[in-house]
């Protein structure tokens, strides 16, 4: 089945979503299963996986309950404060959920551009290897040398990194995004999300051919096996349609074979976040309730 690798619900609160700025006005309210339920079944999407928004640990509560209502949500990336004493503690506290796949932390946003190698994140990061849990990289382009160093001191845990390290398409910078997501890509244990392109270019005057050298990179760099789709909705609604960023991204490999095809649209998704198979999820009872206003 089609995965979506990577999206997000939310209640909006101003106070706890700082970070949606005046320009990205139109993510200024809910975002919930109801809402995206419509646009996944209409673009042949099965099954979504959940990934944090911002930095609590209630939130991951918020997100693996919707989990467990909507069965189309197939697992959720958390957070924890995997710098703090008490991470191994704090993970433990979330119990033995079963839709919990991975966590993530957001670390282009630390002033540190070296937070990533400090101690007590890596030993929060051993707590997640010892779990059997996935750890999603949210970074910027200039992140990726330090990004090499933390991988490599954790060569037992599965690293997804999300939005092909953020290159900075709108600039037209292809250097040294490039190389150094080709050398990234060497560290077998590492996954990569084909996610979040169109916010990383212009806005109102993307074009596909804009973003065809960053997908290329990818795809030769971390190959079929290795690349799984995600939207990265509702921030891909600043600019694109949820259909039209997935026809778009199917589209654009079309070229490659029925089996590598099926391996980005679902197949690496299920491996990297241990979704096990089961039938297709969004089909198999009611849909959700419709959203109050």
């Amino acid at each position: 089945m089609t995965i979506d690798s990577h999206q997000h619900f939310w209640r909006y609160d101003p106070a706890e979503y700082g970070w949606i700025s005046e320009p990205m006005n139109a993510l200024r309210r809910d975002f919930l299963p109801p809402d995206l339920w419509l646009e996944a079944e209409a673009a042949g999407v099965a099954g979504v996986v959940s990934v944090q928004a911002r930095q609590s640990v209630e939130e991951t509560r918020f997100l693996l309950e919707l989990a467990r209502r909507h069965e189309f949500i197939l697992g959720v990336v958390g957070w924890i404060p995997l710098a703090a004493p008490d991470a191994a503690e704090a993970l433990a506290r979330l119990g033995t959920a079963a839709e919990l796949k991975a966590c993530r932390h957001v670390l282009q946003d630390e002033a540190d551009d070296e937070y990533m190698l400090r101690a007590d994140f890596n030993a929060g990061i051993r707590e997640l290897t010892a779990a059997g849990l996935a750890y999603d990289i949210l970074i910027y382009a200039r992140h990726l040398p330090q990004t090499i160093r933390f991988v490599d001191r954790h060569p037992r845990q599965v690293f997804v990194l999300d939005h092909l390290a953020k290159p900075r398409i709108r600039d037209g910078a292809f250097e040294p995004w490039n190389s150094r997501i080709r050398e990234l890509a060497r560290r077998e244990n590492v996954y990569c999300k084909l996610s979040g392109l169109v916010t990383e270019a212009d806005w109102r005057d993307w074009t596909p051919a804009q973003l065809a050298p960053y997908l290329e990179t990818a795809l030769e760099a971390f190959g079929p096996r290795r690349l799984m789709f995600g939207s990265d909705w509702p921030l891909c609604l600043l600019a694109s349609g949820y259909g039209t960023w997935s026809a778009l991204a199917t589209q654009m490999i079309g070229h490659l074979g029925a089996g590598e095809r099926a391996r980005i649209l679902g197949g690496t998704a299920a491996e990297a976040y241990r979704i096990e198979p089961r039938a297709t999820p969004s089909r198999a009872g009611s849909p959700p309730p419709p959203v109050s206003r």
